[in-house]
């Protein structure tokens, strides 16, 4: 009922359409969805045609961030996916499908790719968006569901294949961008781009400040991203790209039930600790495809990611020196005769991280004057010290069949996993420990287009979810080494969906799923080893199933309306747990009981917008996010209301939330761009945006309430 509320609501205040558009606002190209190609399921296919969940995040929609600096921004349409941004900067929990929800960070098990270069590690985890400046991202493909057969351990969820904007059509072009708002935000972008004959480049740099709408939750960033497309001749194309990212972020952490009261305060350690996260990160990639002839192909990528991060906590300032470099070869045949297309390629993905780390327990400094600086009080008291080694091979093979109006796909894969770690602080015959997954995933997959109105679709497909690298290092039967207990989650998902293109009006996709993991994950606390300590569990297996809904329908010529809508009903349905994890002398918090429900895995989302041109020149936009309650803990006790109110709340009530913005265009002699104003959170609505199973009750994480954005967008 609240969803069609907000819904009715929103409408009465005044959705993406049927068509994408490219460029910026003196340069629109239309685009037709029914005619895209997307290529991140590693075999270039039709959207209309994918047999499989999957969103498309066009130019239209990413030209309506208010701040541009968030996932949750640019992936606000697309349904079936969850996205906590509770720093207000850029350090954000993803999950789809309720597959990495238990992470205190990152994206766990879902494949990043950005302009075809890989983000994760070779657990499947990549820590971070920073490398991403949305202001400049032109596509966003997202498969929705367990795509271990494509990517390994980094699909076991699904798939975001980032494509940022190529050079303009001028042999020198650029813009320029600034966007300032409340509580201190600036955001600063201004790049270069052009092409000549067989090479077009493009140049950015970006500088974004904040306050945060909560205390100690400053946050800086600098962002150099060059990429370069050269086509020397028909048969050879090579990307190559540099980035470079520089962020400071503060933590102000999650609060207790009995300090919410002021949602603006941070929790206590968070200041005289000064807690915090600083990453400086470097990545050179290329990715190349050479053409034999019609039938044979080859694609190579390469990659090599240098960085350093230190964190900060009332426990430890944790260094960490990391690289990681990567490749991957695939080959591709097509034979395509009159009435049968097939399509075969055969691959390898190879990654390698070494993660030189070191521990220093930290002192607080109760007088400690709030300020942005990296300072903090740090003893000679070494906690750790350790090298961490990791190394993954995946091999797969890929097939396409095309027969008229049906289309066939299937994937099969094998991955092995290598991680070693080093603790440097013991003698050499007990330094080592090491732990190794091995796994084989496939996937098959069918459509069927009736008509470009009706494209119907089925597909089964399996995940593969390794620990990650952070999990496996946090050892609950000793202070060093892996935790050697854990083991892979395994999953497997049928999906059936139908998606449409009718009247160049409409276009929509909705999916249903069910799906079930073995061995899925919980986090617990152990007596004895300190606040900050968070370890991981396999706390048996869950099912999911779901229903993801998007549609666009262009009511009017200058009117039009979108709406993604996701049920999803997330349980654990056994605990078969190692015996390690359920003694109650060495655990603080127990796993999770049969009939439970995912944490952070509220049942209904919505994300509902609507636009409205009042001429060529005015554009207003309105929109409304809803999200219902959720359960927070998987301890059983918690869940079940046995353990003290005034810390633990086992659920969350959702929220309802309303945005506006209005744009002009600016097109004054050869100047041409736009400006606008955003609101969020038009009502004030005091809400919890995120929380986490945090086994000392510190799980709330509140919103921002009302924040102003303007913003002007100079094109040259």
């Amino acid at each position: 009922m609240k969803i069609r509320l907000s819904v009715i609501a929103l409408a009465a205040l005044t959705g993406n359409i049927l068509y994408g558009q490219t460029g910026t606002s003196d340069s629109v190209k239309t685009i037709r969805l029914d005619e895209v190609l997307v290529s991140a399921n590693r075999l270039p296919i039709l959207l209309k045609n994918n047999p499989g969940a999957i969103s498309l995040v066009t130019p239209e929609i990413l030209s309506l961030m208010p701040k541009s600096i968030g996932a949750e921004e640019a992936l606000r349409l697309t349904p079936g996916v969850r996205i906590d941004n509770q720093h207000d900067g850029e350090r954000v929990h993803v999950s789809i499908r309720g597959q990495g929800i238990l992470t205190e960070r990152g994206l766990r098990g879902i494949g990043v790719l950005i302009d075809g270069i890989p983000v994760n590690d070779p657990s499947g985890f990549a820590p971070d968006l920073y490398d991403v400046d949305w202001g400049t991202v032109n596509k966003i493909e997202v498969l929705r569901g367990p795509s271990a057969s494509l990517y390994g351990g980094g699909g076991a969820a699904g798939v975001i294949n980032i494509s940022t904007n190529d050079g303009g059509p001028k042999s020198i072009g650029g813009e320029l961008n600034q966007t300032i708002g409340s509580n201190g935000f600036t955001k600063s972008l201004i790049q270069f781009d052009g092409s000549r004959q067989d090479i077009d480049y493009r140049m950015s740099y970006s500088r974004t400040d904040g306050d945060g709408y909560r205390d100690h939750q400053a946050f800086w960033g600098n962002k150099l991203y060059e990429k370069i497309n050269f086509k020397p001749g028909k048969k050879l194309s090579v990307t190559q790209i540099i980035s470079h990212t520089d962020y400071f972020q503060q933590n102000p952490e999650g609060l207790n039930i009995g300090q919410f009261d002021n949602l603006r305060q941070a929790n206590p350690d968070a200041n005289p600790f000064n807690e915090y996260q600083k990453t400086n990160r470097t990545t050179i990639g290329f990715h190349g495809k050479y053409k034999f002839n019609e039938l044979q192909d080859i694609e190579v990528t390469s990659y090599f990611r240098s960085w350093t991060y230190k964190e900060t906590s009332n426990k430890s300032a944790e260094y960490r020196n990391i690289t990681n470099p990567g490749a991957s070869v695939q080959y591709n045949l097509h034979l395509n005769g009159t009435k049968i297309k097939n399509d075969i390629s055969i691959g390898a993905d190879l990654k390698w991280q070494n993660i030189d780390l070191y521990k220093l327990q930290s002192a607080s400094n109760p007088q400690r004057k709030e300020s942005i600086d990296e300072t903090n009080i740090e003893t000679d008291s070494l906690l750790a010290n350790q090298i961490i080694s990791q190394r993954s091979i995946g091999v797969f093979a890929l097939y396409k069949m095309g027969i008229g109006k049906f289309n066939l796909v299937g994937s099969i894969r094998y991955d092995a996993m290598k991680n070693e770690l080093t603790n440097k602080m013991l003698a050499s015959d007990t330094a080592k420990t090491a732990k190794n997954f091995k796994n084989v995933s496939a996937r098959i997959g069918a459509s069927y287009s009736i008509n470009n109105a009706a494209n119907v679709f089925i597909d089964w497909s399996q995940g593969f979810l390794p620990p990650s690298t952070e999990e496996l290092a946090s050892n609950p039967v000793g202070y060093s080494g892996f935790n050697t207990h854990l083991v892979p989650a395994t999953s497997s998902c049928s999906e059936i969906g139908i998606r449409g293109f009718y009247n160049e009006k409409l276009s929509y996709e909705i999916t249903g799923f069910i799906m079930n993991t073995e061995n899925d994950f919980f986090r617990f606390k152990q007596t004895g080893r300190g606040n900050q300590e968070v370890f991981y569990g396999n706390a048996g297996n869950s099912r999911r199933f779901g229903i993801e809904t998007f549609i666009s329908y262009q009511i009017l010529k200058s009117f039009s309306f979108q709406v993604a809508y996701t049920y999803a009903d997330y349980k654990y349905v056994s605990s078969v747990i190692d015996p390690v994890y359920a003694d109650p002398a060495y655990v603080l918090t127990s796993p999770p009981a049969a009939g439970q429900y995912l944490p952070n895995s509220p049942k209904h989302q919505l994300y509902s917008e609507v636009i409205y041109s009042i001429n060529k020149r005015f554009k207003v936009s309105l929109a409304t996010e809803y999200q219902s309650k959720w359960a927070i803990y998987t301890d059983p006790k918690a869940y079940n209301g046995e353990m003290d109110p005034a810390i633990y709340q086992n659920w969350q009530d959702g929220f309802n939330l309303f945005h506006a913005r209005v744009s002009y265009n600016l097109n004054i002699g050869k100047v041409k761009g736009e400006c606008s104003i955003f609101i969020r959170n038009i009502t004030g609505a005091k809400y919890m945006a995120f929380t986490e199973p945090d086994p000392d009750g510190n799980a709330y994480h509140p919103g921002p309430v009302r924040e102003f954005f303007g913003n002007i967008k100079i094109r040259f």
